[in-house]
């Protein structure tokens, strides 16, 4: 388990933390969420005893990291998987962090199986790719056989069978009752994964549950609707609270009242329906819109290219 009270990070006049409190629960996948400059990598560094938090504390599996005897048996952690001595091979740079914690070789070789790097287990790291670079990470986030994971992008690098290969994994160390907390800003990949998530913006955090009920809280109530009678629908389905857009002929989209509710006015009604269905938001609208107002950097619209053998005006002058 993870906990964080009132954990608080400033550099400077900048505070890149403030005040937070959350709980990573073990038994399930926890996500962690935000833009760009949102205070993630540095939440994850005070975790990890990397940076010393301003004020507020922080404890894995009920003590600071530094106060753990023998951490890597209680946290794996990938927070930069380019922290690695290129000159040694994978193998090399795996029995270096074992030694530390007295680990044999039978589980460095297991690892190193695990994670698939048998094959090149012997080259050396400054020669992988970002995706084998990105299995090296992991591979040495499990040589403890830790009880709490936290990987930050996980997935980068990976080709589709890798980030498979990362999903089954975390959802099986969760279900074995551990303690497992990552990042990603693939929206896609976080919503086949996760069981909870925490978003975080400008520092503070703005939601904390899960999954489906951020989707939810996104989606409100919105029903897509097609009948031969789709006129005489709209008409009885008006009220104060019920928004109806007319998609294309004979389909509407009905904000403000459910499946449900709609079925048994068309019912009322003997109108024909040739379509019900229930429509919920995407992870990624979910996202977007909690973050609308915590993003730091925006991007600029995107300027439309020139007509083919048109100049702007100032390169015809």
């Amino acid at each position: 388990m993870i906990e964080a009270t009132g954990l608080t990070k400033r550099y400077g006049k900048k505070t890149a933390v403030a005040g937070v409190d959350f709980t990573v629960q073990p038994g399930r996948v926890t996500g962690f969420l935000g833009p760009n400059g949102a205070g993630k990598s540095t939440t994850m560094r005070m975790i990890m005893g990397l940076d010393r938090p301003t004020s507020g504390a922080v404890t894995v599996n009920g003590k600071p990291y530094a106060q753990h005897r023998s951490p890597l048996t209680e946290v794996g952690a990938l927070l930069d998987a380019k922290a690695v001595h290129t000159g040694r091979s994978a193998s090399n740079h795996l029995r270096a962090i074992a030694a530390t914690h007295g680990i044999g070789g039978r589980r460095v070789a297991e690892v190193i199986e695990m994670t698939g790097l048998q094959h090149v287990a012997g080259k050396r790291v400054g020669g992988f790719s970002l995706g084998m670079g990105q299995r090296l990470g992991i591979a040495a986030a499990l040589l403890g056989d830790p009880q709490t994971l936290i990987l930050d992008e996980p997935v980068n690098g990976l080709d589709p069978e890798g980030v498979l290969w990362v999903r089954n994994l975390v959802k099986g160390l969760a279900a074995e009752g551990r303690t497992v907390f990552l990042s990603s800003h693939l929206m896609s990949e976080m919503a086949v994964t996760a069981d909870h998530l925490i978003v975080i913006g400008r520092g503070r955090i703005i939601a904390d549950a899960p999954v489906a009920e951020i989707v939810a809280g996104a989606s409100g109530t919105r029903v897509r609707v097609r009948s031969p009678q789709a006129a005489r629908l709209a008409e009885l389905l008006q009220g104060p609270d019920v928004s109806i857009t007319s998609v294309e002929a004979g389909v509407l989209d009905v904000v403000g009242a459910s499946a449900e509710t709609v079925g048994e006015v068309a019912a009322r009604g003997a109108l024909v329906l040739h379509e019900l269905t229930p429509v919920s938001a995407s992870l990624e609208a979910a996202y977007m819109s909690l973050t609308a107002d915590d993003v730091e950097y925006h991007s600029a619209p995107a300027v439309p290219a020139p007509a083919a053998g048109t100049l702007p005006e100032e390169a015809r002058r």
